[in-house]
């Protein structure tokens, strides 16, 4: 995979994420880019599509950050394993603002070709998000069967 697709895919979290230049969307992927992620309704297609999750996320975590843990890149892919962090201070999948700081972990793995990232498959913790921002309670233990 040439080195261009790190750097693509750096930009894509750095400048895009990190530095809200929601306008470098559109030079990082391609026309027909489809976002797939299991934790949200369907997928979306396109850099618009991809702009409007952005500024979806940025408006209920206006401090929301990426680190890039690790990447891995084979021939057209590029794996890169995430942590988010922000607080959540505007609605997000209907829930008020909690004002709890959050974080969570995720991969996504990314398809390039002729300088651009032409699909994105994403999994992140959805359930640990719901549990940190006090929506979903934590596993609770099982009583023991002498309680009973």
């Amino acid at each position: 995979m040439p080195i261009d697709a790190k750097v693509i895919v750096r930009r894509l979290y750095e400048d895009v994420w990190n530095r809200r230049k929601l306008d470098v969307v559109s030079d990082l992927f391609s026309p027909s880019h489809a976002l797939r992620d299991n934790d949200s309704c369907g997928s979306s297609v396109g850099p618009e599509a991809y702009k409007i999750q952005v500024a979806t996320y940025l408006a209920a975590f206006p401090d929301l950050r990426f680190i890039v843990e690790d990447t891995v890149a084979e021939k057209d892919k590029l794996v890169a394993s995430w942590t988010i962090s922000g607080t959540h201070t505007g609605e997000f999948m209907g829930i008020r603002p909690t004002h709890k700081k959050v974080s969570i972990e995720g991969i996504t793995i990314h398809y390039l070709a002729n300088g651009k990232i032409i699909d994105s498959n994403t999994s992140w913790d959805a359930l640990g998000l719901m549990r940190q921002l006090g929506v979903f309670p934590a596993l609770a233990k099982p009583k023991s069967a002498a309680s009973r």
